[in-house]
């Protein structure tokens, strides 16, 4: 609806123009500042613009009125246009709001360790980035969901040991000494059990097979990983293996000098990325003194693929924890030779739940976290997406499971469901076809209906705000607002009865 205002506007100004809704919608559904901006080169007021613009739509089919109103221009939408838009969004449902973009984008997100469940914190990314994808295709981008599985490293050795120490204590009834930093859960009896099963039970104790061991459970816990996921009904195009990587890395590093001979250097034994000269605090170790390269040297090899890939656009959903990464990944994009503004960094914020005002217990089964399927299992998958969608991602969200339990206004999820089990019983105890609702004129709608019609059909405008700025909040914030439209709607209008029923409908 905007977008075809806006267009209409171009075509009859030759330039863009800033469109704004007033918050008194009596001075109509737009307005635009455009007689301000001319007002410069036209060697007039504002308002003398802003009555020749007005009196220049007097013939126009898409707007009701459009009048000066202090130098502003506001434009009411006819009752034509409101109804042939409406139809045509009841008519095509599965195409309201959706557009073609051609751009190709590579969306990478969650992307945990595969070394245990995924917990509450790991799930505002998971809901945030599917959130984005999502709205995305709606908006036809050429859009890609991306897992990248840190498969590799010091955390896939942890997770062998810990699968070894759980089994010698729960399976060998050994007494075992844990170390201050190793990985506990449930999910650790059915790898161990599994491990027995496949490779005996001197997997257990042979210090010498930990890498053996963690190298095959990883996988195990990546079922685990899939699996939650898709309980909240989030799934991945691909899936990238850190470990498939670090064959590549000799290639990509003489690539990085290739491009600037100071993008990379030796010093104390160790090979360094110039990272500074680019933004960064200072510059990275890429390779260890033994050969090995570090988990930085990983995400370089795996952003030159991803270039390589040819996306036109590249997004990263990361923990806020990795704020400080983000500059020495953009500087090793620029040693490849790439456009670091193509590569975009989104943080997601911690969150801390509550349970009847008090802190939610971690589980000592979980391993001293709060798992995400604990959640799911408790609210609900949609109840956790819309908690997870309705707060910036890079702000801290605390919530109460007890809250979004309540069956009343005050949850914001039960207020929602409400408004559309209100509509399906406003339907079902009509005695009025579908035919003759769409066949209704809207002329003479009142006040309270045609300001439920304009929020309703202003959906794609949020689709593409939300996504375009990221915020995916505006929609629940939008669901908020329609369902408050609907419900002073009902109490302020009798339906049923009515003898302009089906207009109302």
């Amino acid at each position: 609806m905007k977008q075809r205002v806006s267009t209409l506007l171009r075509e009859k100004f030759g330039y863009e123009v800033v469109l704004e809704k007033p918050k008194d919608r009596s001075f109509g559904h737009f307005a635009t500042p455009i007689a301000f901006s001319l007002a410069k080169e036209l060697r007039k007021s504002p308002m003398i613009i802003a009555e020749e613009l007005a009196s220049s739509f007097d013939d126009s089919t898409v707007f009701s009125s459009v009048e000066s109103v202090k130098g502003y221009l506001n434009f009411r939408l006819s009752e034509n246009f409101l109804s042939e838009y409406a139809d045509w969004a009841l008519k095509n449902p599965f195409d309201f709001g959706k557009q073609e973009n051609k751009q190709k984008v590579l969306l990478e997100f969650v992307s945990a360790n595969p070394t245990g469940p995924l917990h509450i914190g790991h799930a505002r990314g998971a809901v945030y980035g599917d959130t984005l994808y999502r709205l995305a295709k709606h908006l036809g981008y050429d859009i890609t969901a991306e897992y990248y599985v840190n498969d590799a490293g010091n955390q896939i050795d942890l997770l062998g040991l810990s699968i070894q120490l759980f089994g010698r204590e729960n399976i060998l009834k050994e007494s075992v000494e844990y170390p201050e930093s190793y990985y506990r859960g449930d999910y650790l009896e059915a790898l161990a059990n599994g491990a027995v099963e496949k490779f005996g039970k001197d997997i257990l104790t042979d210090d010498f097979r930990q890498k053996e061991l963690a190298l095959w459970a990883k996988d195990g816990v990546m079922e685990i990983v899939v699996n939650s996921l898709a309980d909240l009904n989030i799934h991945f195009d691909t899936f990238v293996k850190e470990s498939s990587l670090y064959s590549d890395w000799d290639r990509v590093m003489t690539k990085m000098g290739a491009n600037d001979k100071n993008a990379i250097y030796e010093k104390e034994g160790k090979i360094w990325i110039a990272s500074e000269a680019k933004g960064d605090d200072n510059d990275r170790v890429v390779v260890r003194e033994d050969g090995r390269p570090t988990y930085l040297a990983g995400d370089i090899v795996y952003h030159n693929q991803k270039f390589e890939r040819g996306y036109d656009h590249y997004i990263n959903i990361w923990g806020a924890d990795h704020h400080g990464y983000i500059p020495r990944v953009n500087a090793a994009v620029e040693y490849l030779g790439y456009d670091s503004n193509k590569l975009e960094t989104l943080l997601s914020q911690m969150v801390s739940l509550l349970k009847d005002g008090e802190p939610y217990k971690m589980s000592k089964r979980a391993g001293n976290v709060i798992l995400m399927s604990d959640i799911v299992d408790e609210i609900g998958a949609d109840a956790l997406r819309f908690i997870f969608a309705s707060k910036k991602s890079d702000t801290a969200l605390e919530f109460d499971l007890a809250e979004f339990k309540k069956q009343d206004s005050s949850n914001p999820i039960f207020y929602i469901q409400y408004a559309h089990a209100r509509i399906n019983t406003i339907f079902s105890k009509s005695e009025i076809s579908k035919e003759d609702i769409l066949a209704s004129s809207l002329k003479g709608l009142d006040e309270n209906a045609d300001s439920l019609l304009f929020d309703a059909l202003l959906l794609p405008e949020i689709i593409e705000d939300a996504f375009n700025s990221r915020q995916v909040q505006k929609l629940t914030d939008y669901l908020k607002s329609l369902a408050a439209s609907l419900h002073k709607f009902y109490y302020d209008c009798r339906i049923i009865g009515n003898k302009d029923e089906a207009k109302l409908l």
